[in-house]
């Protein structure tokens, strides 16, 4: 880690900014996580106290919160793959750009299964420090997601 000094007020603070290599190295670690659909691990590269926000969980405190979530999406898409296509470091925070592709072969937060393909674009922006996420927010079209597993009705184009 490098030590990055900010003053402010006549007063040093002191933050400890990890390193490219070290954020790399998780976010690597990470997406194979995901390829082998592993919860528990992935939930585990979260701090214990970190936070993930995102539009289908809403705010996750916490390990074990987070780990349900990684349960449910393995679950509603056995198939599930995370495709990574772009990543970009800034000090201790990333933003991984990649594509969600599975099947809805199980409950999705109350809604059957429908056999669809879905295929959907997210950012995962990620504030890290020791190791581990810190904080996650993850953005994605979730009602593009409902119109691909049939929920919504996507409205014709003029």
């Amino acid at each position: 880690m490098r030590r990055l000094e900010v003053w402010r007020d006549a007063a040093a603070r002191q933050f400890f900014i990890p390193a490219r290599d070290e954020i790399l190295a998780l976010i690597n670690r990470r997406y194979a996580l995901w390829t082998a659909r592993d919860a528990a691990a992935l939930a585990a590269t979260h701090a214990e106290n970190g936070t993930v926000a995102s539009p289908v969980g809403g705010v996750l405190e916490g390990r074990a919160e987070i780990e349900r979530i990684y349960r449910l999406w393995f679950s509603a898409f056995p198939d599930i793959v995370l495709h990574q296509d772009e990543l970009l470091i800034d000090g201790d925070r990333a933003v991984v750009i990649a594509r969600m592709t599975g099947t809805h072969e199980g409950d999705f937060f109350g809604l059957p299964p429908t056999g669809r393909h879905v295929e959907v674009l997210l950012a995962m922006v990620l504030s890290v420090g020791d190791g581990l996420v810190l904080e996650e927010r993850r953005i994605y079209d979730f009602t593009g997601m409902l119109v691909q597993v049939g929920v919504l009705k996507a409205k014709p184009t003029a």
